[in-house]
């Protein structure tokens, strides 16, 4: 019976890897979408932002440094000064009205994009976590 019982967590935790790890790119893909609906008017199509105004999302240290308050920023917008590549931009960020799903999925767009490069899942469960400050 042990025995049973241990194969069946064993598949369990085996049938979960494989789901994660073949989520990742389906979720990148529908953050594409996302992202050219909702957020290349203003950080561009390849992520590069506007100069000094708009912080770029490709390369961004503040992006993949800073995880938490990227996802904030995405859910609920962004007020206030940030450094992004040593450059400071103190522009507001609306909130565009998205469910925790799509907010997931565009940020392992972006942080998976334009030389970004993440090993952990954005998931809509962490999203939802997240509070305004």
């Amino acid at each position: 019976m042990n025995h049973v019982l241990l194969f069946l967590l064993c598949l369990l935790s085996t049938t979960q890897l494989f789901a994660q790890e073949n989520e990742i790119p389906t979720s990148i893909e529908r953050g594409a979408i996302v992202y050219k609906r909702n957020c290349a008017v203003c950080h561009s199509k390849k992520g590069t932002g506007k100069g000094k105004r708009i912080p770029p999302l490709a390369g961004s240290d503040y992006l993949m440094n800073n995880r938490i308050e990227s996802i904030r920023a995405v859910k609920y917008g962004l007020e206030g000064k940030i450094t992004v590549n040593g450059i400071v931009y103190d522009k507001e960020m609306k909130a565009v009205n998205l469910s925790e799903q799509e907010v997931a999925d565009v940020m392992n767009y972006i942080r998976n994009t334009w030389g970004n490069q993440s090993d952990e899942t954005v998931t809509a469960t962490e999203v939802a976590a997240i509070q305004k400050d």
